[in-house]
Parts: C-alpha cells; sequence; structure tokens
C-alpha cells in the first residue's frame, strides 16, 4: 500500500533510535477515545475484547510498518454507539463493520475514492476537521461535568484540574510524555480501585481462544440500516479523506498516505477482524491530532502501542474488563480535550497555509524532477502561498464555519458536508453569474 516503503523504515528507525519516550506518550494519546468505547462494547456483550484487542493491536502494527506516520485506529463511532445503546449481538455489530469495509473497499479499488477525495475543496475538509475537533470537545466536557471537587478520592476535578495545569505548563513542550504520564497515573489510580473494591478482580492470564461470528439475516439487516449507514459519511470523510490532509498538514518532511491506500487499509482490518468479534475500526483525524500532540512522529508509536494491545489480547484478554472499567475520568477526560483542541487548531492555517494555496513546484529551483516528486509523494512543495482576496477569504472561512457548524449542530458529518459543499458551490455559482453579467 505504500510506494515508499524504504523511506517509511528509515523514518521509525530514526524516530525509534532518538525519540522513543516521545513516541511511546504519543502511542497513548488516542487512549481518551479508544478506553470508553472499546470497554462499553465490551459490557454490553457487543464484542469480544480479546479479538478487539488483538485484531486492533495488528493493525496497529501493519500501518505503522507501511506508512510510517502514527495513524490511530479508533472504534467507528457511529457504530458504536448504535451498538451500546440498542445491546447489538456480536454478529450483529460485525455487520454494520463490514458493510462499512466493504463499501470503502470497493471505493478504493475501483478509484471512486480518489475522485471523491479530489472534489472536496479544502474549507469542506478543515470544517470537518475542526468540528470533529470540537465535538471531541464537548465529549470531554461530557465526562468531566458529572465529577465532583474532592470525591471519589480517585476520580474527582482535583485530577482533573492537576492533569489540565500540566497540560498547560507543558503545552509548548511537544515531545514531553504527558499522556505516558498520564496514563501510568491513571491505570495505577484502577489498580488500586479494583484491589479495594470487594468485588474487584485484577487481569489474570486468560489465553485468546478464536471464534469466528457467522452473521444471520437479521443481523445483517439491523447492522447495516440501523448502524452501518450512518458510519460510511463519518469513515469516509473523517477516517480518510481528513486524516490524509491531517497528515500532510502535521508531516509535510514524510510521505503522507494516499486515499486509495487509507481505503484499502481501513477496509482489509475489517473484513478479517469482524469476522472474530472485533470491534469494527478505523483511522481519525483526531486521533491522529492527539497522538501528534504527546509526541508520536512516526510509525514507531503505533507499532509500540500494536505490539502492547496484541500481548494483553492473547495473554489476558477478557481479565481486563473490570480494571478498565475503573480507569478515572478525569484524567481521560483531559486527554480527550486535549485531543480536540489540536485537531480544531487544523482550521488556523484555512487561509495562509492550506495546501490548496500552494505554489506549483515546477519552477526553475525544483524543475520537472521536483514536479515528478511531489506527485510521486503525492505532496506539494511549499514555495510560496497564493494570495487571496478579502472576499475570497470571507468565502472560504463562511464554507468551512458553515460545514462546522452543521456537523456540531446534527452531530453527523454526513449533514456538515452537505451543508459545506452547498455553500461552496453556491459561492461558484454567484461567481460565475458575475462574470457573465459582465
Amino acid at each position: 500500500m505504500s510506494p515508499h516503503p524504504q523511506i517509511s523504515r528509515t523514518h521509525n528507525l530514526f524516530h525509534l533510535r532518538h525519540g522513543l519516550l516521545s513516541e511511546v506518550s504519543g502511542a497513548l494519546g488516542d487512549v481518551g477515545t479508544l478506553l470508553p468505547l472499546l470497554v462499553a462494547l465490551t459490557l454490553t456483550s457487543s464484542v469480544s475484547l480479546s479479538s478487539s484487542l488483538v485484531f486492533g493491536g495488528l493493525a496497529n502494527i501493519l500501518t505503522g510498518l507501511v506508512f510510517g506516520v502514527p495513524l490511530p485506529v479508533q472504534p467507528m463511532k457511529a457504530i458504536a454507539a448504535v451498538a451500546i445503546s440498542q445491546s447489538f449481538s456480536p454478529a450483529a455489530t460485525a455487520s454494520a463493520g463490514l458493510f462499512v469495509s466493504g463499501v470503502v473497499m470497493v471505493a478504493a479499488v475501483t478509484g471512486a475514492l480518489r475522485w471523491f477525495a479530489g472534489v472536496v475543496p479544502i474549507p469542506v475538509v478543515k470544517g470537518i476537521q475542526v468540528g470533529a475537533g470540537l465535538s471531541l470537545v464537548m465529549s470531554a466536557g461530557k465526562t468531566l461535568q458529572p465529577l465532583h471537587l474532592s470525591r471519589p478520592w480517585a476520580d474527582n476535578l482535583i485530577w482533573s484540574i492537576s492533569a489540565f495545569i500540566l497540560l498547560c505548563t507543558t503545552i509548548r513542550a511537544t515531545r514531553f510524555p504527558y499522556a505516558l504520564i498520564i496514563f501510568l497515573a491513571g491505570i495505577t489510580l484502577a489498580a488500586i480501585l479494583t484491589c479495594i473494591h470487594p468485588g474487584g478482580v485484577l487481569p489474570a492470564p486468560r489465553i485468546w481462544h478464536p471464534r469466528v461470528v457467522i452473521p444471520l439475516p437479521e443481523d445483517i439487516r439491523n447492522g447495516v440500516l440501523m448502524a452501518g449507514i450512518g458510519q460510511l459519511p463519518l469513515t469516509t470523510l473523517n477516517s480518510i479523506v481528513a486524516v490524509e490532509h491531517l497528515a500532510r498538514d502535521l508531516l509535510p518532511e514524510h510521505p503522507s498516505p494516499g486515499i486509495t491506500s487509507l481505503g484499502i487499509s481501513v477496509g482489509a482490518a475489517n473484513l478479517v477482524g469482524c469476522w472474530f468479534g472485533s470491534m469494527p475500526i478505523c483511522h481519525g483525524s483526531g486521533g491522529l491530532a492527539a497522538q501528534w500532540r504527546f509526541g508520536a512522529r512516526s510509525g514507531t508509536s503505533v507499532v509500540i502501542l500494536g505490539l502492547f494491545k496484541l500481548v494483553l489480547g492473547l495473554v489476558f484478554g477478557d481479565s481486563l474488563v473490570d480494571l478498565l472499567t475503573r480507569f478515572p475520568k478525569a484524567l481521560l477526560g483531559v486527554m480527550v480535550f486535549a485531543a480536540g483542541l489540536e485537531l480544531a487548531r487544523a482550521g488556523q492555517s484555512l487561509n495562509h497555509d492550506a495546501r490548496d494555496l500552494w505554489e506549483d513546484a515546477g519552477n526553475e529551483e525544483f524543475g520537472d524532477q521536483g514536479v515528478r516528486e511531489s506527485l510521486i509523494q503525492g505532496q506539494m512543495r511549499r514555495v510560496g502561498n497564493k494570495d487571496l482576496k478579502d472576499e475570497e477569504r470571507s468565502e472560504r472561512w463562511m464554507v468551512m464555519t458553515t460545514t462546522m457548524g452543521a456537523l456540531l449542530a446534527f452531530r453527523n458529518d454526513g449533514v456538515g458536508f452537505a451543508a459545506g459543499m452547498l455553500t461552496h458551490w453556491s459561492f461558484q455559482l454567484l461567481k460565475r453569474w458575475r462574470t457573465r453579467s459582465h
């Protein structure tokens, strides 16, 4: 899937040798999104925790080695939300994941996914990124609001305030292992709570025994209609298109994964794992922003995370549930909050450093060879920005904010996308009308 395996390998080895602590911290940056959904899906018996850890870990390892960037492996959130609220069976959850992955895989292989990404304007993509970031911030707020100032002792606002102060004081130190420190503190508190609780059960060896899930017609109908269709726009827009753009913005020095490769990655992971009761997974711009924010700069981070998840799934499996359910929400909420802010920052480059404003690399400095290299890498060289008129800046800002606003108002990426595209097309039609009238 990667046209640059040697570049990815060299990039990973460099950061393994020179920034291991930062990579480990970055690997844990997306824990705030992963843990709550994975535990909730396990408690409703909608997925197998062991299979989710095993196949999620394998997906982490393969994407890290192939792409060389800290691509997250996240739950498919729309499917997870419906599966939790409706107490889906593993077969119904698998049906939803298989449907979405099959559609994405076909679109990737046929080139339809690349065409779609090519016609989506940058302001709409930025709007989806900012909207997704603010959605994470709002989600963090819901997690933190029920907490009290001093009780219970291991999960209260004092822990949240302390974690937030540490976040603020290290905001400029992007290589500070913040996520690692918060995770270790949280897992320590969770272990203490598990030990002192009368019915608490600490993790114990429980070797994974894979079981195949065979959906029945009723499972397929419920999974596809109730969860799969709603997940499609979220996966396409936030897990593929937005991720491809964000990877180029955050790591411009490294070839970013292409639209087709991302689609195949999402499709392949689920078309294998879902048959064994694994949680439907995808990539996500929020997870990428979180892992970058907490120190990840290469695929090394997700390879380390993948190995960790793989060992846990193979050796401990479902015995981890009691421990994970007691991880303090006070710390998870702050991590999600920080990830949301980092993703929302993507909108600040809309009118001065967005990719559609970069000048063509085909000039005297780089020549035709520079153009070919840019095309091969799927990136434009930053040789200058195109100047925009005030009216153009205003229009781009309106398209982005409309996309973001509709996404937040309806809590649906598809609605945000439709609103942004309609706004964009309206401006384009107005420009054509003015041109013809003159």
